[in-house]
């Protein structure tokens, strides 16, 4: 208690301060703190700089100096974070980017070739410093330079802050932050530093909102939102200072979730939008961060997107519910969606590693994965291919090896349907530049049918958002899920899948998937490589989702493992090179993790707990007639 009425006490001490001096609305209280909150990673940079010229980083003593001094530049980013994320998040990776190549894709711009972001900064610079047998002062300034150059261009942007709307989505980013990526070792590169790490971020927000609500005392941050904010840092400042043992479940349902609740109530209420890109993706109105609403990544209405009548959509969701079950798709009129993509086993395959070839000849090189919640990426398929479900769709039935079709003969056989016709006439106005039955057509009322399954919670969620408490031992998988396994730096919250806040991208890791359980090689499939041919990306994979996951085996791209424990041993051997295979750009680390068999049936549970209440599929009775011949026989799902 006394913690918490010192954090209260220094809030209320530094509005009293910033009004006593006589602060009115645009005064500079707010601005002065920015800029010397900049001016300090400036100068916490440069003295880490001077530190590298004067010490030795491979002598043990200078080793020590060095990493002391880029802890004390880390501790003044985490002050100024509030606004560094937000306002210049490609200069952001520049001072702290995780890694030296990222290849990315944001929401708005995803159809264009990805572009290519060199990070450099303080995580790297420590990396080299504790991973490399023989670090170099050459490798240090390469990677420190460049930061302190990118904290030039932020004390230009001082000019934003003239007007408040941008606080509030400062704030909301960093709430995101904090559940999402603060709380993992995600860019936290000595698991010792998390909490203390923690602890700056968050006192200093309390005194930004000091700043502002001086500043700009017509839109303040809202009372509630500070007790909150107070109540996060209380309980920083009590956890342990040891990253296992952090209670992420609790900070996360008990704080985070609430802030982030607050601070969208703010944004409604004041009225204001954000002027940046970088949240593009995030709903301006979605409450709950454990929401399937969080953000937008695909609209499963295709071309039907204007369509809100609800006997309309009733109408659009039979038809692909039908097109889904229908073989009509295929060349042969024997294979349909449904094939490989069971609604009775999650809109997967479980029965096999991969798919059996169209024409029998073998099987697919890569698991059919599961369509529920595949509207959450950005990029679709094993290697991100595809940027829209209705390209994704397009490509299946199209590609000889899985359903052999031809999008000519599938529109021609859909319109020789007198049902199929009498349902998308009544369609047809919603989309006037478009001419008769088209494939845009077929193929947005499919991806409409299977996306209207992925709107079902799971018990965890129903936790997160304060309606449920989780069983001990699922609290404790998550914690060892943020924490000690190392699951969260690839499968973000609240998804658990590879897009990280602000959700508008996906990521592809390298984690050495074997050709087989025995691990005498590693999968030939070279993944994103195929996509883009890029060192980085060979043999990487887009991170899946691991809701449902307990429903959804076999694992990885080929199928290998069947068992969940089967894939918790995998990453927890340090992946495929771990287990001795050569994979020189593996993202994974091949240290082990250390997980003991408790710690193991933990994580499982946590994964179950991710189960969704997935909607009941009524499968068709039958299919719509077609006066094309060789459909009259087709069966109701396919025949393989």
């Amino acid at each position: 208690m006394r913690a918490k009425w010192m954090v209260i006490g220094a809030v209320v001490a530094l509005c009293t301060a910033f009004l006593g001096a006589g602060y009115r609305e645009n005064d500079a209280a707010y601005p002065t703190l920015f800029i010397e909150r900049v001016t300090a990673v400036d100068k916490a940079l440069e003295k880490a700089l001077h530190t590298v010229d004067a010490q030795d980083p491979a002598t043990e003593n200078g080793r020590a100096i060095i990493l002391a001094s880029l802890h004390e530049a880390r501790l003044a980013v985490k002050r100024a974070d509030l606004w560094l994320r937000y306002l210049d998040p490609v200069g952001y990776r520049s001072i702290n980017g995780p890694l030296p190549v990222e290849w990315e894709s944001e929401a708005y711009e995803k159809n264009g070739r990805p572009h290519k972001r060199t990070g450099a900064g303080l995580i790297l610079a420590e990396l080299h410093m504790t991973d490399e047998e023989h670090p170099t002062r050459e490798a240090l300034r390469s990677l420190l330079a460049p930061a302190q150059e990118a904290v030039q261009r932020y004390k230009g942007l001082s000019a934003k802050l003239a007007q408040p709307d941008h606080f509030l989505f400062c704030e909301r980013l960093q709430i995101l932050n904090l559940a999402a990526i603060y709380t993992t070792g995600f860019e936290c590169p000595d698991a010792d530093r998390l909490v203390p790490e923690l602890e700056a971020l968050l006192s200093a927000g309390l005194e930004a909102h000091a700043a502002f609500n001086a500043t700009y005392p017509s839109t303040p941050i809202t009372p509630e939102h500070q007790r909150l904010y107070s109540a996060a840092l209380e309980f920083v400042q009590a956890a342990p200072n040891d990253a296992d043992a952090f209670d992420r479940y609790t900070f996360l349902r008990n704080h985070v979730a609430p802030l982030y609740r607050s601070v969208q109530d703010m944004i409604a209420r004041y009225g204001v939008r954000s002027s940046s890109t970088v949240d593009y993706a995030l709903s301006p109105t979605e409450r709950e961060l454990f929401s399937k609403g969080l953000y937008s990544a695909q609209d499963g209405k295709g071309v039907f997107a204007q369509v809100t009548d609800a006997a309309d959509l009733k109408r659009l969701e039979e038809l692909g519910r039908q097109l889904y079950f229908d073989p009509l798709l295929s060349g042969n009129g024997q294979r349909s969606c449904a094939s490989c993509h069971s609604s009775a086993m999650a809109f997967t395959d479980t029965t096999r590693a991969t798919p059996i070839v169209f024409d029998h000849q073998g099987t697919l090189d890569r698991n059919a994965p599961t369509l529920i919640n595949a509207d959450l990426n950005h990029l679709l398929m094993h290697d991100g291919r595809h940027a829209h479900l209705r390209a994704q769709a397009h490509a299946v039935i199209s590609d000889a090896r899985e359903m052999g079709g031809e999008m000519t003969a599938v529109i021609d056989r859909v319109q020789r349907s007198p049902e199929y016709v009498k349902g998308f006439t009544p369609l047809l106005k919603y989309t006037p530049r478009l001419t008769g039955i088209g494939p845009h057509h077929v193929l947005s009322a499919i991806t409409y049918f299977y996306t209207r399954q992925s709107t079902g919670l799971s018990p965890f969620d129903r936790a997160m958002q304060g309606k449920a408490a989780a069983p001990a031992e699922v609290v404790h998988g998550f914690n060892l899920f943020m924490g000690k396994a190392e699951c969260a730096t690839c499968h973000f919250v609240p998804h658990f899948n590879g897009v990280k806040p602000p959700y508008g991208s996906n990521e592809f890791e390298v984690i050495g998937t074997p050709a087989d359980t025995a691990y005498t090689a590693l999968s030939e499939d070279r993944g994103r490589f195929d996509a883009l041919p890029e060192p980085e990306m060979d043999h990487a994979f887009r991170t899946g989702g691991l809701r449902n996951i307990a429903r959804t085996a076999p694992y990885m791209h080929n199928g290998v493992f069947r068992t969940l424990r089967q894939t918790i041993d995998h990453y927890n051997n340090g992946g495929g090179a771990g287990r001795g295979l050569d994979v020189p750009n593996q993202t994974l680390s091949s240290d082990s993790l250390h997980l003991s068999e408790t710690e193991k049936r933990a994580l499982e549970a946590f994964m179950i707990s991710l189960n969704e209440d997935l909607p009941v599929v009524t499968v068709p009775v039958k299919l719509p007639a077609c006066t094309a011949e060789s459909m009259a026989r087709r069966k109701v799902g396919g025949e393989y």
